[in-house]
């Protein structure tokens, strides 16, 4: 008898679509483009899980593991994500929200909306 012999190597690829076409790995709420980015700039799983406290290394080495055996649906998958945070950017931009601020104008937009109590008045 052998270890093969008891049970058929198959595993649940740990995905869930929430909310509707979103992919999250495992009982988390990391995004699959989030692990996939991550492994493709040469992090390892364990790397992976030890920036996302809330994955299970063996989840990532499933999604892992089915990445590199069929890439395709996954390379799809990362193409439309990139397409709609494209659309958003553009949307941002247009809008005038994606200009860079530093800290002092930022406490300073606080001070004058009364949120933040003016420290030299003190």
């Amino acid at each position: 008898m052998t270890l093969l012999a008891d049970r058929p190597l198959t595993l649940a690829i740990p995905l869930h679509e929430e909310p509707p076409g979103v992919l999250r790995v495992g009982k988390s709420r990391v995004l699959l483009e989030l692990v996939i980015r991550a492994f493709q700039r040469g992090q390892t799983p364990e790397a992976i899980v030890q920036s996302f406290d809330t994955l299970r290394l063996s989840d990532v080495y499933a999604v892992v593991s089915y990445y590199l055996a069929n890439p395709a649906p996954f390379d799809e998958y990362l193409q439309r994500c990139d397409r709609e945070a494209d659309a958003v950017r553009l949307k941002l931009t247009a809008a005038g929200m994606t200009d860079r601020v530093g800290k002092e104008e930022l406490l300073a937009r606080a001070r004058a909306r009364g949120l933040l109590r003016n420290e030299a008045a003190d």
